[in-house]
């Protein structure tokens, strides 16, 4: 599907946003790729995001592929434009087992304030490639307000 872009710089924009979200540094997420419409987030495996079966917990995984969305929704908003998550559901589909994990936000259908984004949430490896979330969620590029993107 092609995109407007409304910003020439959006990927520098996404990837200083993206270094300022100490949550997803928290993490240990890094931002893998940026493109009109689509952001990739990876993930590795750490002891210290797993729930009580030894899986990584649904919080964690939500919380990187969340950003993928927002990070692509503000990929096609114009210079100065902010975005914030307004809703999103997701379906778990498997554990989050494996060693690493990649989050891929889309963009479905960008407005002028609000963007439908899809976005999934693979354990990757050698010998398994995993949909263990999908996610459909709606952005809101916020203006005007005392917010950084």
């Amino acid at each position: 599907m092609a995109h407007v872009v409304r910003d020439p710089d959006y990927e520098a924009r996404v990837r200083a946003s993206f270094a300022r979200q100490k949550f997803m540094a928290t993490l240990g997420a890094r931002l893998e790729s940026v493109a009109p419409g689509e952001v990739i987030i990876t993930l590795s495996f750490r002891d210290d995001l797993v729930q009580q079966h030894g899986f990584m917990h649904a919080g964690a995984l939500t919380s990187v592929v969340d950003s993928a969305c927002g990070y692509a929704a503000l990929t096609l908003m114009e210079p100065g434009a902010a975005v914030l998550a307004v809703e999103f559901k997701v379906n778990l589909m498997a554990p989050a087992s494996g060693t690493e994990f990649r989050a891929v936000g889309r963009v479905v259908r960008a407005g002028r304030t609000l963007t439908v984004c899809a976005g999934e949430f693979r354990s990757i490896g050698k010998e398994r490639d995993t949909v263990v979330a999908l996610m459909q969620g709606t952005m809101m590029a916020v203006r005007d307000k005392q917010l950084t993107d």
